[in-house]
């Protein structure tokens, strides 16, 4: 019996499912980050689904062969893992639906268990084992200069893409053009899609600098970003609202992330979980934003003890009647340019 390859969503920026090309198990030491790979679904039960390259998600079933990419993820909340800790069987696990291949080394008893997979072998285009690196576009370098809304979070799951949404959604409304970005976490293409649904002209993350996640280097990482800058900066757009996933202060880069957007930063939102992680934040990583929100907003308790601690205005943006005080702040942090002004007046 046969079996179908699933193309998750790591393998957007190449051109797999339209190329002819061969699997082939390859030792241990010839294996990399970001190297493309196909697993075996060994059992469902679990999380038994992965986001296809179109940003769909499907169930997969046993015996389905996936084509996904070696990484790391370090998720405070979920799980943890690592490519370089699968052993001689092949053994690992989908760390993300997105296709982040690797040995879970811990997971939350919160959620559901990662789906088991065991390592079938490289893909293999034209005899060359392909790369996510391999399918970055040519392009020439361009300095970053676009205004940025950046929304950084005190965790995961902490409201930053749903932060993002409304603000992209405001920024259109006022006849602004946006590009929406995640530069940090693990692979998903799910963040930007909803930033696109959400009205962005133009959508990047990392996958698209060739990071399965940005568990990485730093210096491998900030060539990535420097990189995907670049492109950013080509893109026909007013203003950039970008997420830095995960927290600043965890292994994934976000503070490389944020000094290399400090000085085009004009608005800083800060999603939290909670009123103290708001202050350990702003302390341990010397920030004051301009607005906290996320789930820290949901109750006025939260939102009244978030300003007696850190002193900063708090607001639950997913509530429409206070958008227009989000707008205010917006249009204070970002004012028009003067022919978008005019058109909007008008």
């Amino acid at each position: 019996m046969s079996f179908r390859y699933v193309f998750s969503s790591m393998t957007r920026i190449s051109d797999l499912q339209r190329a002819a090309f061969s699997v082939e198990p390859l030792a241990k030491k010839h294996w990399e980050v970001g190297d493309y790979v196909v697993a075996r679904v060994e059992r469902t039960g679990g999380d038994d689904t992965i986001e296809l390259a179109s940003g769909r998600v499907v169930h997969v079933t046993e015996g389905d062969q996936v084509v996904g990419a070696f990484g790391k993820r370090f998720a405070t909340l979920d799980a943890t893992g690592d490519w370089e800790q699968v052993g001689a069987d092949g053994r690992m696990h989908a760390l993300t639906e997105g296709g982040l291949f690797g040995k879970c080394l811990s997971q939350s008893s919160w959620v559901p268990p990662l789906m088991p997979i065991t390592y079938g072998g490289h893909v293999l285009v034209r005899g060359k084992k392909a790369r996510m690196q391999d399918y970055l576009p040519l392009a020439p370098e361009r300095a970053f200069d676009l205004p940025v809304v950046l929304i950084i979070g005190s965790s995961m799951s902490a409201g930053k893409t749903r932060s993002a949404q409304t603000i992209i959604r405001l920024l259109k409304a006022s006849g602004r053009r946006v590009l929406g970005a995640k530069l940090t976490g693990s692979g998903r293409y799910h963040d930007v899609l909803t930033m696109e649904d959400a009205g962005a002209d133009a959508i990047f993350d990392f996958v698209d600098a060739g990071l399965p996640s940005t568990v990485c280097p730093t210096d491998v990482y900030r060539k990535a970003v420097r990189q995907l800058l670049s492109r950013m900066a080509s893109t026909d757009v007013d203003v950039a609202v970008i997420e830095v996933g995960a927290s600043p202060l965890e292994p994934y880069n976000g503070a490389v992330a944020v000094e290399e957007l400090r000085s085009n930063v004009r608005m800083t939102v800060l999603c939290a979980s909670d009123p103290y992680a708001v202050v350990g934040v702003m302390t341990a990583f010397d920030c004051r934003p301009d607005l906290v929100t996320g789930i820290v907003s949901n109750t006025d308790a939260s939102l009244a003890l978030v300003e007696k601690l850190a002193g900063v205005r708090a607001l639950n943006i997913s509530v429409h009647a206070n958008l227009p005080e989000v707008s205010r702040l917006i249009e204070e942090k970002l004012p028009l340019p003067y022919d978008l002004a005019l058109s909007h007046r008008n």
